[in-house]
């Protein structure tokens, strides 16, 4: 009989997602074959992982932490909202969310790096596929960090401590008062969560974001009829005074105000902070943003399974 090593055991549990205990009888039964091990998982049922990766995963969960001058944010994605409510999956994102500063926003490193059990991340979610039953997925990472100064964080939407539907972290590089500092640094990411800006600063800005805008804007002027170059005074002034100021985060107005910008807002602030500040930048995630989201048309499904089995009666 074949000698079972505990790489292959681990190169099982990589392939189909199932327990570790699980790919170890596979082995055994199969006399160290990898194919039909895989084969003897699937036909028991235990090859979850494998079987629910092409499924759609939009919902899950969005992890924040931050520690004085650093922070991370990641998202976890899973199939349903019952599951992002599930203790499991929140007790892994945040198991996750809490390894994230380390990776520097690397998704790769984050996916490598050894969760509480030992296990790397990548294996824990392929784990939790195969005892939970949905597809699921760390999507993303991002981090920040400042030498002096402050990273605040804010969870919009709580689902559980740092856990929730948009997670938000901003820089703040000051020598002023930390507890201020961070104060400061939360309310205008309570601003971003509401406000979803764009960038920091119109320099900051996506040039194709804003050759779409002045494509848009050029077109309405047009059919003013004046001339190309009145036009294009026309579209550069409501670039400035439109998209700029409301895409793009220091020309906001603050919500926490309702008046002043958030520039002004944060030169106020260096009075009870005590020192110059400087937002250094600002990461906004909301759950499942991009992702395409298969529409399930559930009279057709009905029509289909009711018509396979009409079919196989005949």
């Amino acid at each position: 009989m074949s000698t079972i090593t505990a790489s292959m055991v681990k190169d099982l549990r990589d392939k189909t997602g199932a327990g570790m205990m699980d790919c170890k009888q596979a082995l055994t039964e199969t006399n160290g074959d990898m194919e039909a091990a895989i084969e003897w998982l699937r036909k028991k049922g235990l090859s979850k992982a494998a079987k629910k990766s092409d499924r759609v995963a939009a919902q899950g969960l969005i992890g924040v932490v931050s520690d004085g001058t650093s922070g991370a944010v990641v998202e976890v994605n899973s199939e349903t909202d019952f599951v992002a409510r599930n203790d499991q999956f929140q007790d892994m994102v945040r198991k996750i969310t809490h390894l994230a500063p380390a990776a520097k926003g690397d998704r790769a490193k984050l996916m490598a790096a050894k969760m509480p059990s030992g296990d790397t991340v990548e294996v824990e979610i392929k784990e939790a596929i195969g005892t939970i039953g949905e597809n699921m997925a760390l999507r993303r990472t991002a981090a920040l960090s400042v030498k002096d100064g402050v990273v605040a964080d804010y969870i919009h939407n709580k689902a559980s401590e740092g856990l929730g539907k948009i997670g938000v972290l901003v820089a703040l590089e000051s020598a002023g008062d930390n507890a201020k500092l961070t104060e400061l640094g939360r309310q205008i990411a309570m601003h971003v969560a509401a406000a979803s800006p764009l960038a920091l600063t119109p320099d900051d800005l996506d040039p194709a974001a804003i050759e779409k805008e002045r494509a848009f804007y050029t077109e309405q002027a047009l059919a003013s009829g004046k001339s190309q170059d009145i036009v294009a005074k026309m579209v550069e002034g409501r670039l400035k005074k439109e998209f700029f100021q409301q895409a793009c985060l220091m020309s906001q107005v603050f919500v926490l105000d309702g008046k002043a910008s958030v520039a002004e807002a944060v030169k106020e602030a260096e009075k009870a902070v005590g020192a110059p500040i400087k937002v250094a930048g600002f990461v906004r995630y909301a759950l499942g943003e991009g992702i395409e989201k298969k529409e399930e048309d559930f009279a057709a499904e009905v029509a289909k399974t009711v018509g396979a089995a009409a079919q196989a009666k005949s």
